[in-house]
Formats: structure tokens, sequence, C-alpha cells
């Protein structure tokens, strides 16, 4: 997860070089936008679980996927979104067919980690018998490993966040109220 936090932290320093506000980010423009906390809590929790719990674990994981397509679906046309879903169905499908989120336990050791620590009740091991392995967690950053979907929902969000930066200042926020016609009696 601390992934998603280097993203978002990057893609607000490139908005900010870009000439975004950091304070349009108080008051992004995304419907259900809680959907999205909703979702990662239980990729969270199910990351929590040991390995004897994996049956949880992985309902936990395609449990998630639920409110964030969801989010996503309310927002596809903002920018960066659909590539956000594409992210989001890739992990969904990989974690469906394997039951668990496979991971290969040479990306953890160069990524610094032991693959014994790792594979808890989300994971399972890559090999031979796992279904779609170019979707597995198979990408080594330090102290992660990540798979190309995570990769395109870093990317979706990233871009989102951007644009919400960028985009022109509001002149009323939400819940402020102008009344009709005021300036015209006048």
């Amino acid at each position: 997860m601390s992934w998603v936090v280097v993203a978002l932290v990057f893609s607000a320093l490139v908005g900010r070089v870009r000439g975004g506000r950091i304070r349009n980010l108080l008051d992004v423009e995304a419907k259900a936008w809680w959907l999205l906390i909703v979702g990662f809590a239980l990729q969270l929790a199910a990351g929590l679980l040991p390995a004897d719990q994996r049956t949880l674990a992985v309902m936990l994981l395609l449990g998630s996927a639920l409110p964030i397509l969801a989010m996503v679906a309310m927002n596809r046309n903002a920018p960066g979104m659909w590539i956000a879903g594409i992210g989001i169905l890739m992990n969904f499908l990989v974690i469906a067919v394997n039951r668990g989120m496979p991971v290969l336990p040479a990306s953890i050791e160069i990524a610094g980690g032991s693959a014994d620590a790792v594979l808890s009740g989300r994971h399972v091991p890559l090999d031979g018998s796992t279904h779609l392995p170019f979707l597995g967690d198979i990408i080594p950053l330090p102290g992660s490993v990540v798979s190309l979907g995570d990769v395109f929902l870093a990317i979706g969000l990233g871009i989102f966040v951007e644009e919400q930066m960028r985009r022109r200042p509001r002149l009323f926020r939400h819940g402020v109220h102008g009344e009709a016609g005021s300036a015209a009696e006048h």
C-alpha cells in the first residue's frame, strides 16, 4: 500500500510543478470518492490476515474491488479513471482465478523482503500452476512487489490527482449558495 502513497505524492508534486494548487485537493471533484477509502481499507484488512485465513483474505480482496470499481464507474469521464479501472480489473481477475494474488518469490527477495513473510492470507506463490502469471505481483520495488494492475491503478490515480490540482478554482465551494439574479437587480 505504501506504493499508492508514493504515487499520489509524486503526482501531487508533478501537479504543483505544472502550476497546480494543493488547495484544490481539499475540494476534489469526484463522486463517491470515499468508496476508494473503503476499498483500500478492505485490502489492508486482507493483508493483515494470516495464511490460514486465505479464504477470508481472498473474499476481502475481491470485495475491495467492488467499491473501487463503483467509484471509478461513477467518475469514468474524469481524467485517469478508466486507466485506474483497468488496473483494478486486472488485479480482480488474477486474484479470482488463482484464489489469491500470485507473488513471485524471486521478486520479493529483490525487493529486500522474505518470501515467507510476504506469503500471507492474500498471497499465493507464483509457480507453474499460476493462471495469468504476468498479472501477479512480479515487479520488485524497494520494500514492495507490485503487479501490472497496481501500475495501471497508480498511473490512473496519479493522472486524476494531477488534473484535479491543475483545474481552475471554483468561485463557490460545495454548500455555498448564491441568490440567482441578484447581480442584475442593481
